[in-house]
């Protein structure tokens, strides 16, 4: 093959489907035949790829923006580009990238836009630095643009064992914060490992205890659980502080659309956000701006990225993998990240 020609053939990959409402047991492994890449995408060699919060809403039926069944689930990945296509520099083949996708990561080969590539750091396994894809980006960007948080203040971060909380409270902790994290007992001794204050999510008087650490309140609040919750944040903040929420993992197991829900929690942040009060807050959307915006969207995406693998270089973060499954153990993986008992992501290893 000369400098100026590209792929022709095809590539035959194994793909996981998700195929409706099904539960874990029910998704697919299919083998199929992948066209060669088209004018500025990339062939992309899936080593990691992990199980989010994501793919156990979807396979409900509840993630907003979902595609229609059946359709290939995976949120983000770590890979190798083996082709490109027209207008593709042929340099960046044999390069390993990390990519957010919403979906088809649980698959061997991807076909990419080469724009939506960010190298990964030479010597990180491509199982950790798929932990901070998504989640490292979501944590960076939280805490940064949507909470301007600064050294010497006292956060609240609920779900600090998750796969976004266990990177949050390293970067809230690497910046010289106070944390006060929230988890089932069974991870608090790893927490405290990493110089969190843990407090039982399920405890009765959570509130009052997170009030005893901080009588005047916490500067921060980051909020995965829904309105409830929130709410519960919200009261909880300083003055001048502010909430992040940034899902409604509560609401998981509910039955139709989480629209209704989503809205409600949009119009209560408004109502936070237009009454006179000392304190603000946000919903934090992974996406936003995509469309309307999507030079700055990628621009800022890929800047935060490349700090957070940096950070993960350099030990300052330590990626925090619950367990690692081939593909073809993909009803496994799934069962064991709904299980809410490990500390850190499920990764899938194509």
């Amino acid at each position: 093959m000369t400098q100026t020609q590209h792929p022709t053939r095809s590539t035959q990959i194994t793909e996981v489907v998700l195929p409706g409402l099904v539960e874990p047991t029910g998704l697919q492994l299919q083998q199929r035949t992948l066209a060669a890449p088209a004018a500025g995408q990339v062939l992309v060699q899936v080593e990691a790829s992990g199980v989010a919060f994501a793919e156990q809403a979807m396979r409900r039926g509840r993630y907003p923006g979902q595609p229609k069944f059946p359709f290939v689930p995976g949120y983000d990945l770590v890979g190798t580009v083996r082709e490109v296509g027209p207008g593709v520099d042929r340099a960046v083949i044999g390069t390993r990238v990390a990519v957010a996708t919403k979906t088809g990561g649980w698959a061997t080969y991807a076909l990419l836009a080469a724009a939506d590539l960010v190298p990964v750091p030479s010597g990180i396994d491509p199982a950790e630095a798929e932990t901070v894809i998504v989640n490292g980006v979501t944590a960076w960007q939280m805490l940064y643009h949507s909470a301007g948080a600064k050294p010497g203040q006292t956060i609240l971060v609920h779900g600090a064992n998750g796969g976004v909380g266990t990177i949050l409270v390293q970067l809230a902790r690497h910046a010289g914060m106070r944390v006060i994290g929230t988890a089932s007992p069974r991870h608090h001794d790893a927490l405290r490992e990493l110089g969190v204050e843990p407090i039982d999510y399920n405890a009765p008087d959570l509130a009052a205890q997170v009030r005893r650490l901080a009588p005047d309140g916490v500067d921060a609040a980051f909020d995965h659980l829904g309105l409830t919750s929130a709410r519960r944040s919200f009261g909880l903040l300083a003055s001048g502080g502010t909430l992040v929420a940034y899902g409604m993992a509560a609401d998981l197991n509910g039955k139709g659309s989480m629209l209704p829900m989503f809205l409600r929690m949009v119009g209560q942040i408004v109502a936070w956000t237009v009454l006179p009060n000392s304190r603000r807050a946000s919903f934090y959307d992974f996406w936003s701006g995509k469309t309307v915006r999507p030079g700055i969207f990628r621009r800022h995406q890929h800047e935060d990225l490349g700090r957070v693998l940096d950070l993960l270089a350099q030990g300052v973060i330590t990626p925090y993998i619950a367990a690692r499954f081939p593909l073809r153990e993909v009803v496994r993986a799934m069962e064991l990240a709904e299980s809410r008992t490990v500390m850190g992501k499920v990764v899938l290893l194509p």
